[in-house]
């Protein structure tokens, strides 16, 4: 990593996938404990995350969600997350994180909201179902917790609804039937960071999302230095290596900490 050299006027994009959460002991979402039971049937991860799914199995829907929520609130930012939140403080302005994941420990490790943009959305938030707004509601505390399997009652049902309209509300998440968008998901200002940026650094990701593919590829294309810390091998790896970057083998925190090294930060 001693070859990564980024001049002062570079911006730098890091890029987190499920492998950073790993870390942290948050499954990943397509694993054995993504599955989910409705009934006598057994739902996949992707049968669960899409609107359909919502339209008609609207509870059961928010069931898996909120117990998906009870794991991730239960989990702490680990030593990566708390590298990126150290990184941002460092490289101030030339600093931006897109993340693929939900759980919101990047903002509890202390990355700012504003350098920091969830591009499949925050599992601590909700919003209209039939989009009287696009604002962003906190779900409420009272909502508790939900274990595997439990199902919502009467009390928490109600509390599932648009502040403004009274409707039903659902999960603030990118499903798999949806469109990623520039008002709710920062389509167009990730992309153009990632043309702008001198080095873009992709952390635990698989390369199976659209949005952080075409990232990789147009920063790649254009010359940027493209790092992957990843222990298996995938797209990403391969663009990094054939354009002059770097593939890390290895774990999302210790690879990070050769990164930050090398964008002189001790």
């Amino acid at each position: 990593m001693q070859k990564l050299r980024i001049a002062n006027s570079k911006p730098v994009v890091f890029l987190t996938g499920a492998g950073i959460s790993a870390e942290s002991h948050i499954p990943t979402f397509r694993g054995e404990e993504g599955y989910w039971t409705v009934g006598s049937k057994h739902y996949h991860p992707t049968e669960l995350a899409t609107r359909q799914a919502f339209s008609e199995l609207p509870m059961d829907v928010w069931a898996w969600y909120l117990f998906r929520r009870t794991v991730c609130r239960r989990a702490e930012p680990n030593p990566g997350h708390l590298l990126l939140a150290r990184l941002e403080k460092h490289l101030g302005e030339r600093f931006l994180l897109v993340t693929q994941n939900v759980d919101g420990l990047h903002l509890r490790a202390g990355n700012s909201l504003e350098k920091t943009y969830q591009v499949h959305g925050n599992i601590d938030f909700m919003r209209c179902w039939k989009e009287c707004c696009t604002d962003l509601f906190p779900i409420p505390l009272e909502i508790g917790d939900l274990e595997r399997g439990e199902a919502l009652s009467e009390e928490q049902k109600a509390i599932l609804v648009c502040p403004k309209c009274q409707g039903l509300a659902r999960p603030h998440v990118l499903w798999f039937d949806e469109c990623y968008d520039e008002q709710i998901f920062r389509f167009h200002s990730s992309l153009k960071a990632a043309m702008k940026c001198g080095a873009l650094i992709s952390i635990g990701s698989s390369g199976s999302t659209n949005l952080p593919t075409q990232m990789v590829t147009q920063a790649s294309a254009r010359g940027a230095v493209v790092v992957d810390i990843n222990p298996e091998g995938g797209p990403y790896a391969r663009m990094a290596q054939a354009g002059g970057g770097f593939w890390l083998r290895e774990k999302a925190g210790t690879g990070l900490q050769k990164v930050a090294e090398g964008l002189g930060l001790t």
